[in-house]
């Protein structure tokens, strides 16, 4: 019955929204200049060149202006969360939580995420942080799913996410500025502005802040970024474009949510943790900095090259603290800071030899700068210099790619490719690819992908230092490791109809993974990550894009997952953290004088969320399904200026994202988890020109 009353008052809201804002059944004039669903979109992403979606072999999602404009979505994660394949997670809804983007069941490890083609997973750990790339900077968002390592090497096992961010235009100049406020103290201020300077030369220059208190004790956030694009654009001929960014967060760690009936404790006059924060002195911060030259020219038909090279500068910094009984009722703890340093330089031929055939040849070389520093604190919370220890690693990888296509006639087109790439550590891996495309029809299109992938072990694997726990526990890295492997295969079709008013999507998808990485703790829990377990998946997602018919667009999304992990033991179970079942629907009605509104309702069904250990197939912990429900009204008045009202989990629905342990202070752990974030509303009032 509570699953029945979710689903109708979801869908009441679809069907209410219109009527609230003067729907009527006369088409607008201007619906014709609304986005369309067509198949000649033109991705970039998947082969490294402007292709056209029905030439494309793998499953695409994108998420261009006026979608990323009218979203209910308060981040990028939010932005593509329960869109097709696409798992959204977060370590808690507060201020400073990390959000990752898993593709298909995989790990965030296996998704590569890049800005403007600068990759910013962190090598120490493997993952990108989505939260740190701020959404009003977005232009377009680019998702290929399936095997990705031929043309972006170690990681792109899930598949790969594009964010191209805003550029100037030449037929006027942008500007924006914006301020809002909402619950939770929540503020944020944003400014934009981009032209073109002289007929060649144009700039996109964006500012922003925001600062809010969270949900919880100890879990505040304030983040600033600015970015800059410049453009300097002759045409086929020569172009060059250059890119910079910094992002700087202060955050919250405020850990898992305590049990119930659990009461602030203080040791030595501060506060350790409270009722609904396992920690409220845990805390974080992120210094991120990219730049980014590009260089590209067309001098002939036949003949593209492109040469670009990027810079990438993370630090990040972690405060824990804990009570330590043994040491009289003490909060001793440890500082770390980690900093990666990436440089990358890569160069691409595009081949035309013949009508219908493209060869793309790359190489491509990257070097890794990997620090980690770590004081251990006493009880009073003072650095302990005799301590202090700092490891340095470097690592480069160098590799060469060749990826031949081929339609011998409009119906048909195959394509087949292979990547060569050795890593300073563990040596070389071949990585091929293949794909076959049939159009049997204009608006049909069927893709068959299948391709090797793979992942290196990160520095943080590698090259953790040795740690000394007591009593025998600890943790240290393993330099022996082998890089994980595997195979990714799917099968899309594509569907248009009603004169591009219907866009339909759907895949069946297998992969696996050899030789995984995990953490694992011999007897006297020392930790050492090895190459201990295989993951597999399959299933199948869906999309189904409806309109624009009568000013009111319909998405649906469905994906249904089947993730098993394999243990050293040779036991298979569910996936941890991996739902079976994922929905979205968003609702989009735009009205003629202005008005524009949008819900977006998703589920996420039931995934274990603890394993005692590796030998029990049942979860300790199972993390419940839940619904979210959002909503956001946008009004434009005197053609200059935007207010906006935006409500998030409207119905306040209680869920879990992860779980782990609690401990009291007198040492007993307590299975708990980490709460998405309640209800919130932000409204902003914004000019632009």
């Amino acid at each position: 019955m509570k699953f029945i009353f979710r689903i109708t008052i979801v869908l009441s809201l679809f069907i209410l929204i219109p009527g609230s804002v003067g729907f009527t059944a006369e088409q607008p004039a201007d619906e014709t200049q609304q986005e369309e669903f067509v198949m000649d979109e033109v991705v970039v992403t998947a082969t490294k060149t402007a292709e056209k979606r029905k030439d494309v072999s793998n499953a695409v999602i994108t998420k261009d202006a006026p979608d990323i404009r009218e979203s209910t979505a308060r981040s990028l994660g939010e932005l593509l969360a329960n869109e097709p394949g696409i798992d959204w997670r977060t370590y808690g809804g507060y201020g400073g939580a990390p959000e990752m983007i898993h593709i298909r069941g995989m790990g965030a490890d296996g998704t590569q995420v890049f800005v403007n083609g600068i990759n910013v997973n962190l090598p120490s750990v493997g993952t990108a942080d989505t939260a740190r790339i701020p959404l009003a900077s977005i232009d377009r968002v680019e998702i290929v799913k399936g095997a990705g390592s031929l043309l972006y090497g170690s990681g792109a096992m899930g598949g790969t996410v594009n964010i191209i961010t805003k550029s100037p235009r030449r037929d006027g100049m942008d500007f924006k500025v914006l301020a809002g406020y909402g619950t939770q103290n929540t503020y944020q201020l944003a400014v934009e502005n981009g032209m073109y300077v002289t007929e060649a030369f144009g700039y996109y220059l964006t500012a922003g802040r925001k600062e809010t208190d969270g949900f919880r004790d100890n879990s505040g956030l304030t983040h600033n970024d600015v970015s800059l694009k410049l453009l300097f654009d002759k045409g086929p001929l020569f172009q060059v474009s250059a890119y910079g960014d910094h992002i700087d967060r202060e955050f919250g760690r405020p850990g898992v949510e305590p049990p119930p009936g659990t009461r602030d404790f203080y040791a030595g006059g501060v506060r350790v943790y409270s009722s609904d924060a396992a920690s409220t002195l845990d805390e974080g911060s992120d210094e991120d900095s990219h730049l980014a030259l590009e260089v590209s020219s067309a001098p002939v038909d036949w003949l593209s090259l492109k040469l670009r090279g990027d810079y990438s500068h993370a630090k990040n910094y972690n405060l824990t603290r804990y009570y330590d009984a043994w040491t009289v009722g003490t909060v001793p703890g440890s500082k770390t800071w980690t900093t990666n340093q990436v440089s990358t330089v890569e160069g691409t031929a595009e081949v035309k030899p013949f009508a219908g055939a493209s060869v793309l040849f790359g190489a491509d070389y990257k070097g890794y700068d990997w620090k980690n520093e770590t004081v251990d604190l006493n009880g009073f919370g003072i650095e302990d210099e005799t301590s202090r220890t700092s490891v340095k690693a470097h690592l480069f990888t160098r590799g060469a790619f060749a990826e031949a296509q081929y339609r011998p006639l409009k119906y048909v087109k195959a394509l087949a490719g292979i990547r060569h790439e050795h890593h300073s550590t563990y040596g070389g891996e071949d990585v091929p690819r293949f794909g076959l495309i049939i159009n049997p029809l204009e608006i049909t299109t069927i893709k068959l992908s299948h391709g090797k992938h793979y992942k290196a072990p990160t520095p943080n694997d590698l090259f953790w230092p040795y740690e000394d726990w007591g009593w025998g526990m600890g943790a240290q890295g393993n330099i022996n490791l082998r890089p994980e492997t595997g195979w990714h295969t799917d099968a899309t079709l594509e569907q248009s109809l009603f004169d591009n008013k219907v866009f339909l999507t759907f895949s069946m998808f297998r992969w696996n993974i050899d030789d995984k990485i995990q953490w694992i703790p011999d007897a006297s829990f020392f930790y050492r990550p090895q190459n201990v377990a295989q993951y597999e998946a399959t299933g199948f997602e869906t999309g189904l894009k409806v309109g624009p018919y009568y000013n009111t667009t319909l998405a649906l999304n469905y994906t249904k997952l089947n993730a098993k992990e394999q243990k050293q033991n040779g036991l298979k179970r569910p996936a941890l953290n991996t739902p079976e079942n994922q929905f979205k629907g968003v609702l989009t009605y735009s009205a003629s004088f202005g008005l524009t509104a949008t819900a977006t309702a998703t589920f996420v069904g039931t995934r274990p969320g603890y394993y005692a250990n590796d030998s029990i197939p049942v979860p300790a912990k199972k993390l419940p399904d839940y619904w979210t429900v959002d909503m956001k009204l946008e009004q434009r008045l005197f053609k200059h200026w935007l207010l906006t009202l935006q409500g998030n989990n409207l119905f306040n629905q209680g869920y879990e994202t992860y779980a782990a342990n609690f401990y009291d202070a007198s040492g007993v752990g307590t299975l708990s988890s980490f709460p998405g974030a309640g209800r919130s509303v932000f409204a902003s009032v914004a000019y632009e020109f």
